[in-house]
């Protein structure tokens, strides 16, 4: 079979149409289902292994630098939401409330939680009280809610999972520290595991989270050339403190106010993951979060010995700990290779009559459909080695793809030229800091700021809308 040739015909094509083909990788592969809530959606068991697995990465580096799982409640009481002004104006277009509890009017509205900034300072509000009690190092992974008004499966939807992590520090030097290594987590996450390159960055003052004295993110560019904003990193200040009258009593025996920290990643980076790596025949996934890492398709099954054969090389491959399937249903090779070419799973080992006798199995990469013989004697070691050439392929291609993609631009038309001739993508142009440049940017290119990027470079002295003295290079971009 060619390299090139197209295995699923029922998937369109991302370059006739690319919102159809998404829309058609996330049903066909069995991601996920619509239901009879406009805007939400059933997460399907090979979509929510994806998940089980980033969240089983995840929770393991939050445990490692000693951050504990919480929950808390669902519903916050409207009083509570409104003790943070900036917050609660930032949220309230996108607020369910509860107001009736079985057949009786509840005496005050209940918020869906759509973050939970506020439970977690009344909770801090009754547990901290001296220096001894701080940090607080607090996780839950838990479903919000935010009333969208256009869905798309993963990447918006009216309820969602995610993991939010809030702490509460002695100091703001301890909380900008906490900030700036969480999103450091979450970057070296999707480099090392979703093998999706990011820009690290601040958000500009007007795209900050509301309440945040800063945001900090990583954005991740996807195959069309538009933006999509994979984590974001919150230092409050003493902001939320404040409001909600936290206090300790610190070793010298004054009283002091403590600064805190939110962060957070959710299930728009399985959106993430289909957009950054999928192809014309469907998911192409990162080893580290494949919910099948191997596929083992015999060949000529019924034929003495074959069956036997793959049973040993699945046996010895789940031994070694790797997520391996066999594959031996009446459909035909061919049937199998198409299904697990749409399902993303990112080695395929094929094995039959000849293969048994020549002392080896074929290995058929996803990501290239590149084909190398492993010796039976060395599976283990060799599958290891062509999952991380995997990875790291994936990786490439999507850094090709964002490096092709990234235009350095010093005025207003060589944006819009720059976007029009090449297509959607990441632009790097100075800013004077105004916002009205800011806005206007958007409103003239429709590429609107997505960071600040750590790692500063003069593209020119003078800002790319009004011509004043620039401050700092921003990416801009069309984003999801």
């Amino acid at each position: 079979m060619a390299k090139n040739e197209k295995l699923v015909e029922s998937i369109t094509s991302m370059d006739e149409d690319f919102a159809q083909w998404y829309t058609d990788i996330v049903k066909k592969a069995g991601l996920i289902e619509y239901t009879s809530v406009k805007g939400c959606m059933v997460i399907r068991p090979y979509g929510y292994a994806i998940w089980e697995n980033m969240q089983k990465i995840l929770d393991a580096r939050f445990k490692e630098l000693g951050h504990e799982n919480v929950c808390m409640p669902m519903f916050i009481p409207e009083s509570l939401l409104n003790k943070e002004k900036d917050h609660v104006k930032g949220f309230a277009p996108e607020v369910a409330w509860v107001t009736q509890g079985g057949s009786e009017k509840l005496e005050e509205r209940l918020c869906v939680r759509p973050t939970s900034e506020t439970l977690f300072c009344e909770h801090y509000a009754n547990i901290v009280h001296s220096y001894r009690d701080l940090p607080k190092l607090y996780n839950q992974w838990v479903s919000v809610v935010r009333w969208e008004k256009t869905t798309r499966p993963f990447l918006r939807s009216r309820e969602f999972l995610w993991q939010e992590g809030h702490t509460i520090h002695a100091t703001a030097e301890e909380a900008i520290e906490e900030t700036e290594r969480m999103l450091n987590v979450y970057a070296d996450f999707c480099e090392q595991a979703l093998a999706m390159p990011v820009i690290k960055g601040k958000k500009t003052e007007s795209d900050k989270f509301a309440g945040a004295v800063s945001t900090y993110a990583i954005e991740a560019l996807m195959h069309d050339g538009k933006a999509l904003q994979a984590g974001t990193s919150h230092y409050f200040g003493d902001g939320f403190a404040k409001a909600f009258d936290i206090t300790y009593t610190d070793r010298d025996n004054t009283v002091n106010t403590p600064h805190q920290t939110s962060w957070g990643v959710t299930t728009r980076l399985i959106g993430a993951i289909i957009m950054t790596h999928g192809d014309d025949n469907g998911l192409v996934l990162p080893p580290a979060v494949a919910p099948i890492q191997v596929v083992i398709v015999p060949v000529a099954q019924h034929k003495e010995g074959v069956l036997e054969k793959a049973n040993e090389l699945y046996n010895e491959l789940k031994a070694a700990g790797i997520r391996v399937k066999l594959d031996d249903s009446e459909q035909s090779p061919g049937w199998k290779y198409s299904e697990y070419e749409m399902k993303g799973v990112p080695l395929r080992i094929e094995i039959g009559p000849r293969d048994i006798e020549e002392g080896h199995c074929v290995a058929v990469e996803r990501h290239n459909r590149n084909k190398t013989f492993i010796p039976l004697g060395e599976l283990v070691e060799k599958v290891n080695e062509r999952l991380k050439a995997v990875h790291d392929g994936m990786y490439q291609k999507a850094l090709e793809n964002q490096e092709r993609r990234t235009y350095a631009c010093k005025s207003i038309d060589e944006i819009n030229r720059a976007l029009a001739e090449k297509g959607d993508g990441f632009v790097k142009a100075m800013w004077c800091g105004d916002e009205a440049c800011e806005d206007k940017v958007k409103e003239l290119t429709g590429a609107g700021s997505r960071c600040i990027p750590f790692e500063q470079e003069n593209i020119d002295d003078k800002c790319v809308c009004c011509g004043k003295p620039a401050k700092c290079m921003v990416i801009w971009g069309k984003a999801y």
